[in-house]
């Protein structure tokens, strides 16, 4: 199997390497092309992979096991006779991270890549490249697969289906690692690749794990009263029993900046630097230093990847408190992605937690969310409550169809308001990218929770504006 990464100088391309070398993954991609239009990020990420390949990773086979890689510059040629596309890209590099964050935080608003305000200047950046992407699949590998981590992971998968049509998935780790990390917890086994009796719904960073089960019996209740267990993982850490107790489950580690906003953006000022400041100090001095170290690479990598975990949601933590070593060990977004591709691929089906259209066959009649399937079936919401037509993130069952989303709980209602305007949000977003309609943009700040001001939303737009120049092309020109 040929795989392509678009963004292929990014920081985690190694975890991708490395689980292709070596483990349940080894062999099944043959050639890795690697593609970047940063020149400099590619060597560096090279010279990490060859120092890699070198020493061959823990538990390896003979030097050199890991897949053919290829660099190249060229978009045509990294896709032409790709049978997988991974897509991490990051329009504007950390400066523009940095921007996405800094600006919110000014205003006094969470400043964050992914969620509220940055989430939506990210969103507006990274959907038109995006979307070139895969009119390109579509011209240059019309069979293969793109799974997609480029960010906000859910709202670009949404921008990518009328393109791809079930074609692409979105891929994140942040709810299969609540979902294990709990079920570790709660002494519940979990085989990999498996999600029996678990319930999990939500959007891209704003899920909940509702159901655990074990025997036939739902473990979640007992976990969720349980302080000494809940301390043992960073989700149970995070909210507080009492929050824990009203909600009856488990958040997932994003809504953090939803249930507690004040502590949040008191901990992003206090800090001094946004994470993305922090990230982009960290690559700057690193990768020139990766591209020079030749066998040393890979453990230079290796130790930025670690500090660099550690001050993941640093916000969130009291002083000292550090993340849990399972964290720190690294491998999560990496191992969900080549899973999906193995059970695509037809290496026998997988569950995972995915970013996949909320929508589920089925024979028999259905309410006003479903719709018409042909011949007689009808087409219904899995996250009931939501329309059949959007992306959510819920356990689906991969097989070489496609990511089959398993039907969940019908979310409670205040679970579901804020879904359902999120969503909102989300779809607001990926019209003002697609048609280059700017009310679209501005409307899509001022109905975000995080936001809700239509004085603010004209302040963050103009904010964004200024720094992005992209952004007033995209109004004159679309995508």
């Amino acid at each position: 199997m040929r795989l392509t990464i678009a963004g292929g100088g990014g920081f985690r391309v190694p975890l991708v390497y490395r689980a292709l070398s070596a483990g349940p993954f080894a062999g099944l991609v043959r050639e890795l092309m690697l593609y970047d239009v940063d020149p400099a990020r590619l060597a560096a990420i090279e010279a990490v992979l060859a120092s890699l390949a070198r020493q061959g990773p823990p538990g390896s086979g003979p030097r050199g096991s890991g897949p053919q890689i290829r660099a190249v510059s060229s978009l045509p040629e990294a896709l032409d006779g790709a049978d997988m596309v991974f897509a991490a890209i990051r329009p504007g590099g950390t400066a523009g991270r940095t921007a996405d964050e800094r600006i919110a935080l000014d205003l006094g608003l969470l400043g964050q890549e992914t969620t509220g305000a940055g989430g939506i200047s990210y969103a507006l950046r990274s959907i038109p490249p995006m979307l070139r992407l895969a009119e390109e699949m579509r011209s240059r590998c019309p069979g293969a697969w793109l799974l997609n981590f480029t960010n906000p992971a859910g709202m670009v998968t949404e921008a990518l289906v009328p393109v791809l049509g079930p074609k692409v998935i979105g891929i994140c780790d942040s709810a299969s690692g609540l979902v294990h990390r709990a079920a570790r917890a709660a002494g519940v086994a979990l085989p990999e690749g498996t999600l029996d009796g678990v319930g999990y719904y939500g959007l891209n960073h704003l899920g909940w794990l509702y159901r655990l089960e074990a025997g036939g019996r739902d473990a979640l209740p007992a976990l969720l009263a349980n302080p000494a267990a809940l301390s043992e993982f960073e989700e149970g850490r995070l909210f507080s029993p009492g929050l824990l107790a009203s909600l009856g489950c488990l958040p997932n580690e994003y809504l953090f900046y939803y249930y507690d906003t004040v502590r949040a953006v008191a901990g992003m000022r206090a800090a001094g630097q946004t994470r993305g400041e922090s990230i982009a100090r960290q690559q700057a001095e690193l990768y020139p230093r990766l591209a020079a170290a030749g066998a040393e690479a890979f453990a230079l990598w290796e130790g930025a990847r670690r500090s660099r975990e550690e001050g993941y949601l640093a916000e969130a933590r009291t002083s000292g408190e550090r993340r849990d070593e399972t964290d720190l060990a690294g491998g999560g977004y990496e191992r969900v992605a080549l899973a999906a591709m193995r059970a695509l691929s037809g290496g026998g089906p997988a569950d995972l937690i995915l970013n996949t259209r909320n929508a589920v066959t089925t024979p028999g009649s259905a309410g006003p969310e479903a719709g018409s399937a042909g011949s007689g079936a009808q087409v219904v919401p899995a996250v009931p409550g939501l329309p059949a037509d959007a992306v959510v993130e819920v356990p689906c069952r991969v097989t070489p169809d496609g990511a089959g989303p398993v039907p969940q709980d019908r979310p409670g209602p205040a679970q579901l308001e804020l879904l359902r305007r999120v969503k909102d949000v989300e779809r607001l977003v990926v019209e003002a990218a697609t048609t280059g309609r700017r009310e679209a943009a501005l409307a899509a700040f001022a109905r975000h929770p995080l936001v809700d001001s239509d004085d603010l939303a004209g302040k963050l737009l103009a904010g964004y504006e200024a720094a992005f120049p992209e952004l007033g092309r995209l109004w004159h020109g679309g995508p």
